[in-house]
């Protein structure tokens, strides 16, 4: 019983594997770079023909200057579908919520320099 359990759970383990299409974009062909959920015909051949023109890309920064219409968003998007630039997924860079000069009101010593006006009396009207 255990044995078969552990062979149920391997043949899953290894289905999972596979559910995920890894291509690069420097050796795929047509059909492996369509098996990446976001590119269709169109965009493989696009890819293609660039890399036949220009050769390898070199980088993900190339990939995006290269291909009409890959930007920074979707090649981060293909990225996480399994799309490679020489083997290499394209590594994600957040912002630093917690940096002072990108977001002064992050800052509480910036604001205490902010210079604010006392309150103007009310004229009171009977």
């Amino acid at each position: 019983m255990l044995t078969r359990l552990l062979l149920v759970f391997c043949a899953l383990m290894a289905s999972a594997g596979l559910a995920l299409a890894q291509a690069d974009v420097n050796k795929g062909d047509l059909a492996a770079l369509t098996d990446i959920k976001g590119i269709g015909p169109a965009k493989a051949k696009r890819i293609i023909d660039e890399r036949g023109k220009g050769g390898n890309f070199k980088d993900w920064a190339d990939f995006e200057n290269r291909v009409p219409g890959i930007g920074e968003k979707s090649a981060s998007q293909l990225s996480q579908a399994g799309l490679l630039v020489n083997g290499k997924a394209k590594s994600v860079v957040e912002p630093n919520k917690n940096n002072a000069k990108s977001n002064p009101k992050s800052n509480p010593k910036s604001n205490a320099l902010v210079a604010t006006s006392p309150p103007k009396p009310v004229a009171k009207v009977k």
